[in-house]
């Protein structure tokens, strides 16, 4: 190993492990989706079932298993827990981020730390890296898999292709034909700008097509076996459903991805804009002939990069839901887009600094994730921005960070050093919100902190049901209980003694609820504005 290589490898170890797994465990899963996901894992490990995924004792169709076998692994060897849960997402993305380095290595010499860290401390993977979801392990499977259809592209190599087909069938484990669909659609529509139409048939690879086949189908068929809905609850309702109908009640505007990518890609918005501006200008004004496609390798990786960036923002903008995770795949694409821009622009022989005003928006925006960072406690706990000294302050270090940032850039080899001013911000914004802002994530957010509360009031473990309360309260404290949650909304009331958790003031309709039961106020949870209530065995004496 050289002694460059030495040093990247430690830069990105360093790098990944504190944008991924510092403090991974800080704050409790919040939302939805993290605690069920983590809960079918677990139900799924105590079953010893690798093939339904089971929510609460019942089957759970909606999600392909990758996420939950790789939390099962997770959780046989540190046992079950939120850190856990959120670890393969990870290391997924730390493996995102290496294939991306090593591609860049073989492929584009000279630039391959500077794509990493782009796509290290992009918002997107960064902040879904730290979450229990299926969205990064299609990501990184989706990278790895477009990354080896290009490295065969360019070195004709059968070996990348089978790395193609083997990691697009993962993607079809993570989240289903969604891999496959949008690398299809990606490779049409680049072959189609460069006038190569023949590489789509060139791709269609039968040993390819055959692992693909091999790795992806069994789990497919295994479960139709078991259970014949799934085709009709997972092909059906989850995937042409959530495409063609709002179903699950997840509609936003058409222009939606617009602004979700932008944030996504942050804080590179503003370069990665602009390298595929460029890249759309240099292609209109110059379009590749057939007979150079073949060669002119590095403007068609630009080509490729945009339609990689572009055609997840167009499919998932056409869909009738959405949701910010959807979008992930397409940030690798920009990472790449903009290191073949720097490479294109470091690569002549007088280096000119960009543009200023780009300068200055670039800087504005790589300073700007410091204010929130640095007002986080203000913002989970009191919604608002404060005035006074903490806004001033949380200014001051923006502004400070904005003023390095651009001077550094405006000079002739700025862009040199892009990679490194750029991630510092990121940096610090990360360990600010994790410092500063965890415990109030936690209690503000996260079902943790209150099942733990309940858990020191009983004497002895009691069955737990909710009533009018948020669903990711009511996900969470399945979670933290590992145990099935009643619901009392759904008429399912306990007949045995048991715990329910509802908004704050709520014992006289808890008593018409339970009529005949006795009713008893054990504490309340102000951070997320509820109580919990005591109630009797139905039939008991009052």
């Amino acid at each position: 190993m050289t002694n460059r290589a030495r040093t990247d490898s430690l830069l990105l170890a360093g790098f990944c492990s504190f944008l991924f797994l510092y403090g991974l465990g800080q704050f409790g899963l919040i939302g939805a989706d993290e605690p069920r996901y983590a809960q079918v894992a677990r139900e799924m490990l105590e079953r010893h079932d690798w093939i339904t995924p089971v929510l609460g004792g019942r089957p759970w169709l909606e999600k392909p298993p990758l996420y939950y076998w790789q939390a099962m692994l997770a959780y046989a060897i540190f046992g079950a827990s939120d850190w856990a849960a959120r670890l393969p997402s990870a290391l997924d993305a730390a493996l995102l981020v290496l294939a991306v380095y090593f591609f860049l290595r073989r492929f584009s010499p000279g630039f391959e730390l500077d794509g990493a860290l782009i796509a290290a401390s992009s918002a997107g993977i960064v902040g879904y890296a730290r979450a229990a979801s299926t969205d990064m392990a299609l990501a990184a499977t989706f990278t790895i898999g477009m990354l080896g259809w290009w490295a065969w592209r360019e070195s004709g190599k059968k070996i990348y292709l089978a790395v193609f087909y083997g990691f697009l069938a993962l993607g079809m484990l993570a989240k289903g034909p969604v891999a496959p669909f949008l690398a299809a659609v990606v490779i049409v529509l680049y072959a189609s700008l460069v006038r190569q139409r023949r590489l789509v048939l060139n791709s269609v690879w039968l040993p390819g097509i055959i692992l693909f086949c091999a790795i992806a189908l069994p789990w497919y068929m295994a479960v139709q076996t078991r259970h014949p809905q799934f085709f009709r609850e997972f092909i059906v309702q989850q995937n042409l459903g959530r495409f063609s109908e709002n179903l699950y009640h997840h509609r936003e505007p058409f222009w939606y991805y617009l602004p979700v990518t932008a944030l996504a890609v942050a804080p590179w918005t503003v370069f990665v804009i602009a390298a595929l501006v460029r890249a759309a200008r240099s292609w209109r004004a110059e379009p590749t002939p057939a007979d150079s496609a073949e060669t002119d390798f590095e403007k068609q990786f630009s080509i490729f990069a945009c339609c990689w960036l572009v055609v997840p923002v167009v499919f998932f903008s056409i869909s009738q839901s959405k949701l910010p995770g959807y979008i992930l795949p397409a940030i690798p694409g920009g990472a790449l887009l903009l290191v073949s821009y720097l490479r294109r622009h470091l690569q002549h022989s007088e280096v000119e600094p960009p543009a200023m005003w780009l300068v200055v928006l670039h800087a504005l925006l790589a300073a700007a994730p410091i204010v929130p960072a640095l007002l986080i406690g203000y913002l989970i706990t009191q919604h608002r921005v404060p005035g006074g000294q903490p806004i001033l302050v949380a200014l001051g270090v923006a502004f400070v960070l904005c003023a390095g940032i651009a001077l550094t850039l405006v000079r002739k080899t700025g862009l040199r050093m892009l990679r490194f001013v750029t991630v510092i911000p990121v940096l610090l914004a990360v360990g600010i919100v994790l410092r500063r802002g965890a415990v109030d994530l936690d209690q503000t957010y996260s079902a943790r902190p209150l099942a733990r509360e309940i858990a020191r009031m009983e004497t002895h473990p009691l069955p737990l049901a909710v009533y009018h309360i948020r669903r990711e309260l009511e996900y969470g404290l399945t979670f933290y209980r590992n145990h099935l949650t009643f619901n009392y909304d759904w008429g399912s009331a306990p007949q045995e003694e048991h715990l329910v958790v509802a908004p704050e003031n709520s014992q006289v309709e808890i008593e018409k609820l339970v009529a005949g039961r006795r009713v008893i106020r054990l504490g309340t949870y102000p951070a997320q504005r509820v109580d919990y209530y005591w109630v009797a065995r139905a039939g008991s004496a009052r």
